[in-house]
């Protein structure tokens, strides 16, 4: 079964993750960069919907977490907080310490739930690898490191005062020297194909090939083969003689023309792996706003890239961890390649996005294809929850019902109201002649005190904004007097029926599988990143007027 968890990963890997029980990690953790990253909604027809929130904010400060931290190193890995203690002590107790150690009590538990089998692909931007990969050999041993790979991760950049930062860096580390490793292949490039592949047969490109290989043998692939004795150029062949006489009964072997000329093996073109891939890897292409995959999150991979590290490093079967998971690119990918996954993330944000994902693109639903943990399961548990963290609570409520979320802050229990527009999320669907896209406003509210008025304001909202429906999403039970309201506001018509203009659903409907009132055909709401505001100064320097992760 697989598992999603919404919460801190370090706690979820302490308390539900056994040791030894996981194929291959891969994290892209959010580095130090003292930026936010905003994510903006588009509806299907291109329209700029406004909607806008903040998805993590990547800052770090040393404080009594990074304290605690440093404690429980001292307790589990005493290597490596002697480490981090001279670390520190140079660095500074800073914002990059802070990030350090924060990783570094992760790492620990991410070696741990590894199988002896296992691998871990760490993703980090240049300015933290070196940093990084000193943490993973104190962790994994510096024997068991094994590639960086440079990932080019956007076109050219136009920097004023250093050359163009364009890349991204994966560590690869295993966890003994008995490590799964399948390999990957990449495209043959344009030039190789035309230099070598110049014969045709059936319109299909092919080069020839050696059929023997170093080395004398004294078995059948030692033999004579058609008049041509291999021992005696101190080789043999690549199959024996009667392999030889099925690939030429098939037509896949070159007889040249030229006297004395040894027969060579056909390779097809469309046949062909490729080349095996270095530790550079430009054949992937980033994400751009064109992308069919692009959700827009911000610092979304490619799937490519994730299926290229799960094939290489896993089975079919094996178990896949991303702590980071994000918008679930590497859950997707898992899931396609027929990996069993975990997913970890601390915003309901992402947790949210993730579901619809799977929901869209395999038809997966929690409970049913994969558990859920972290979210509340009964009434009680939601109130106490909205209670506590009514922001988190927002952005759960609202992924209950496959509605994006629409304004405040994703990582945080700080935030404001959709940009105090009084939306809180957003549904799209078509009309039925399939022409244009209507709208459904979402509106919550965690409180207990609720009023008629509340059930105004949404109905303004939805006029204002030309909606065609209004859902208001309660903890608590609506007062007569907001039932009454949003009757009186009346129907949506589509499709020869009619649907109620607002509508009331309150949590305890949702946990037992209530959902609004909507006609058929929801469509899903693009995303795309924010381009970052202008940076000035000291961090402009830092970061070389380019951002630290491409999306």
């Amino acid at each position: 079964m697989n598992h999603l968890y919404y919460g801190d990963n370090l706690s979820v890997l302490r308390e539900f993750i056994a040791s030894d029980s996981v194929d291959l990690i891969y994290l892209d953790p959010p580095f130090n960069s003292q930026a936010d990253y905003n994510v903006i909604f588009h509806d299907q027809s291109g329209e700029r919907s406004g909607a806008q929130i903040l998805a993590f904010g990547d800052t770090w400060t040393w404080g009594q977490e990074s304290e605690q931290a440093m404690s429980d190193l001292l307790v589990s890995h005493g290597q490596l907080a002697q480490f981090l203690e001279h670390l520190v002590g140079f660095l500074g107790r800073n914002s990059l310490s802070a990030y350090l150690v924060m990783m570094a009590v992760r790492l620990v538990e991410l070696h741990r739930v590894l199988k002896p089998t296992g691998s871990l692909y760490l993703h980090c931007d240049p300015a933290a690898s070196h940093y990084l990969k000193m943490l993973l050999d104190v962790i994994f041993g510096s024997k068991h490191f094994l590639n960086e790979i440079v990932w080019k991760r956007t076109s050219a950049h136009n920097s004023a005062k250093r050359f163009g930062p364009i890349h991204d860096i994966i560590l690869i580390y295993t966890k003994s020297g008995n490590f799964v490793w399948n390999g990957s292949f990449m495209a043959y490039d344009a030039e190789y194909i035309a230099h070598r592949f110049k014969r045709v047969e059936g319109g299909r490109p092919w080069k020839d090939a050696d059929l023997t290989g170093a080395g004398v043998r004294n078995g059948e692939t030692g033999k004579p083969w058609r008049g041509f004795d291999v021992t005696q150029k101190g080789r043999h062949w690549a199959y024996p003689p009667s392999e030889l006489d099925s690939l030429d009964q098939l037509g896949l072997i070159y007889w040249p023309d030229k006297d004395g000329a040894w027969p060579r093996l056909k390779k097809f073109l469309d046949e062909a792996q490729g080349v095996p891939a270095q530790d550079i890897w430009t054949d992937i292409t980033p994400l751009n706003s064109q992308s069919f995959e692009r959700l827009g999150y911000p610092t979304q991979k490619p799937v490519a890239l994730l299926e290229r590290i799960i094939c290489a490093s896993s089975n079919p079967g094996d178990v896949v961890l991303d702590p980071f998971c994000g918008c679930g690119t590497t859950i997707s990918a898992a899931q396609k390649l027929g990996r069993q996954w975990m997913g970890i993330d601390i915003t309901h944000l992402s947790v949210g996005l993730i579901k619809a994902r799977l929901k869209r693109d395999f038809d997966l639903l929690p409970k049913q294809d994969y558990q859920e943990h972290g979210t509340p399961r009964d009434l009680a548990a939601a109130q106490y929850f909205a209670a506590q963290d009514p922001f988190q609570f927002q952005f759960w409520i609202v992924g209950e019902i496959g509605a994006q979320a629409f304004g405040g802050m994703g990582d945080t229990r700080k935030g404001k109201k959709g940009g105090d527009t009084g939306i809180d999320g957003q549904l799209f669907f078509r009309t039925p002649d399939g022409v244009k896209i209507e709208r459904a406003i979402v509106s919550v509210k965690a409180g207990r005190n609720l009023n008629p008025a509340m059930v105004r304001d949404l109905r303004g909202t939805v006029e204002r904004e030309k909606a065609a429906v209004g859902v208001l999403l309660l903890a608590y039970e609506p007062t007569r007097g907001m039932v009454q309201e949003a009757a009186s506001a009346g129907v949506y018509s589509w499709g020869g029926r009619v649907y109620p203009k607002l509508q009331l659903l309150t949590v305890a409907q949702l946990l037992a599988g209530q959902q609004p009132e909507l006609p058929r055909g929801i469509v899903n709401v693009s995303l795309e990143q924010k381009p970052a505001k202008a940076l000035t100064g000291r961090a402009a320097r830092d970061r070389g007027a380019a951002p630290l992760f491409g999306s």
